[in-house]
């Protein structure tokens, strides 16, 4: 493989890092690993009106979590940097001016309220947002209207400019992308972009073009919302006489709804937009490579379960795809519940433990009548939810790792993401305060107190070393037989006296987990509570 192949995910700091950005990193990352490439990371920190304090962070420690890291960027600089466009700005002028002296770009004198004029005056219902281009420049102060000696005295008066590209007249602009095929553009379509800002700071357009050439990238990956501007790159590498780079632009992520996956949309139906969001809601990121890496691209087979050491062995440019991928959060948290399951119970068991530190455990502030909304699972992220300090018996509990390894042992085919484990094991780590409403509505009837004590009577006699899962099944059938009664009868009760809740894991290895003397306490309250209900 040759190792001139260089791609560079160039993000803007100009807030936290989208998935779709996220995306983009993972694609120029397997395809570099795949070629024996470079990857590089490029910070392009031109609009300084834009910038967002720590988003340079974010993008660094996304990246990071994500596995998708630099060969060369900002921390660990390689032979082409600095790797932040705000550390190279004296470079962009000089090849600007170098596009003045041959023609190919010109200075702008107009003011903002100039070009505001210049476009109302020319906005029509065919046109309705007329671009400083081809036909208006000439109507414009610019060094293609003015005369050389009014050029000289605005620039030694150091009047306010900014420099543009001059769009050629009747001309088709044309390339081969990588996953589009051919591609052209009539340039009477192009405005005459801004190159160098009043600012003196360079737009994204020149500056990726200069950095790209600089820093030797063979190939641009990057997102479809660019196409529209590769013309004016293709433009820009011509008049420097320099080889453009083959570029591939990517499809589209799609909204369930249809239509790009905005921010608006995104927070209308419960995706998260940004990396961090699945950072900080604990999302396995090895899941959400995998989900992103088949968001527009296939491995050739029916495979989607791929590590990335496969998907960088089977990754091409020519199995991208042409058309938007629609994001399905479903799917995303079946890679995850994938994930979860293929980590060990004792490695899970310390991501818990780590979790509960940090944010302590969900708690369900008790009501009036004892009874929750009928949720068989309670949402951590809803309701009346706190996260409290631990008790001292929660932290006995927590730091216990043979009790957290059979928790999640028991919880594991159940969850979706960590936080699950607390969300529907919170009995685990804390008598209920409330009961599922339908759970009771359905399974607690006038005789369920004397069946419960029956049951309550047969477990007092069990010593606590025999307080094992077997035998509390056993003593349970036994009560259903001398009582008559089918086993939901009882079973039910007992589920929701225990846990809370209508449903969940093996209910007498829970009860075994959390010991003879909790159980009954719990089977006690629960009848003085629910008696009447």
């Amino acid at each position: 493989m040759s190792s001139r192949i260089r791609v560079r995910f160039a993000p803007s700091p100009t807030g936290l890092l989208h998935i779709g950005g996220l995306r983009t990193a993972l694609y120029n990352y397997l395809f570099a690993k795949k070629e024996g490439g470079t990857f590089v990371l490029r910070i392009e920190d031109t609009d300084q009106k834009r910038y967002v304090k720590d988003a340079e962070d974010d993008i660094l420690q996304s990246l990071t979590w994500a596995g998708i890291v630099p060969d060369e960027g900002p921390g660990n600089p390689g032979e082409y940097g600095p790797y932040r466009q705000s550390e190279r700005k004296e470079r962009y002028l000089k090849y600007a001016e170098q596009l003045v002296d041959a023609g190919y770009a010109y200075y702008a004198f107009d003011t903002p309220e100039e070009i505001e004029h210049m476009k109302e005056h020319l906005r029509t219902p065919e046109n309705p947002t007329p671009k400083y281009e081809i036909q208006s420049r000439m109507t414009m102060r610019n060094s293609l209207t003015l005369s050389d000696e009014e050029i000289s005295r605005l620039l030694s008066e150091k009047k306010e400019y900014v420099i543009r590209l001059k769009i050629p007249d009747g001309e088709r602009i044309h390339f081969e992308d990588a996953v589009r095929g051919p591609v052209s553009f009539e340039s009477e379509m192009l405005d005459d972009q801004v190159l160098i800002k009043a600012d003196g700071m360079p737009t994204y357009h020149l500056a990726n073009v200069v950095d790209d050439h600089e820093m030797k990238i063979s190939h641009v990956i990057r997102g479809e919302e660019w196409l529209s501007s590769a013309p004016k790159h293709i433009l820009l590498y011509t008049y420097f006489g320099w080889d453009a780079p083959e570029m591939a632009h990517l499809p589209l992520i799609m909204s369930p709804s249809g239509g790009k996956l905005s921010k608006r949309k995104a927070e209308k139906e419960g995706i998260p937009i940004n990396t961090k969001d699945y950072r900080e809601q604990f999302y396995e990121p090895e899941a959400l490579v995998n989900f992103l890496a088949l968001l527009g691209w296939s491995p050739g087979d029916d495979r989607e379960l791929l590590s990335m050491k496969e998907m960088v062995e089977s990754f091409s440019l020519d199995r991208i795809g042409k058309s938007g991928a629609i994001f399905d959060h479903a799917k995303l948290l079946w890679f995850n519940e994938h994930y979860i399951r293929a980590k060990s119970d004792a490695e899970l068991a310390k991501e818990l433990q780590a979790y509960v530190k940090e944010v302590g455990i969900p708690h369900k502030q008790d009501d009036n009548d004892g009874l929750g909304d009928g949720s068989a699972e309670p949402d951590a992220g809803e309701g009346n939810i706190s996260w409290p300090s631990l008790t001292e018996e929660q932290k006995k509990i927590f730091t216990d790792t043979k009790y957290m390894e059979t928790v999640v042992r028991l919880l594991k085919e159940r969850v979706s993401r960590l936080p699950d484990f607390l969300d529907s094991g919170s009995f685990f780590f804390e008598a209920p305060a409330e009961y599922d409403a339908k759970a009771v509505k359905k399974g607690w009837k006038e005789a369920t107190p004397s069946l419960l004590q029956a049951y309550t009577s047969q477990l007092d006699i069990v010593e606590e070393e025999e307080f094992k899962a077997p035998l509390l099944k056993t003593r349970l059938k036994e009560v259903i037989e001398k009582e008559n009664v089918g086993m939901g009868k009882l079973m039910m009760p007992v589920r929701i006296a225990v846990t809370g809740l209508g449903s969940g894991p093996d209910l007498f290895e829970s009860m075994e987990l959390l010991g003879k003397e909790e159980v009954l306490r719990r089977i006690h309250t629960a009848i003085e509570k629910l008696s009447g209900s």
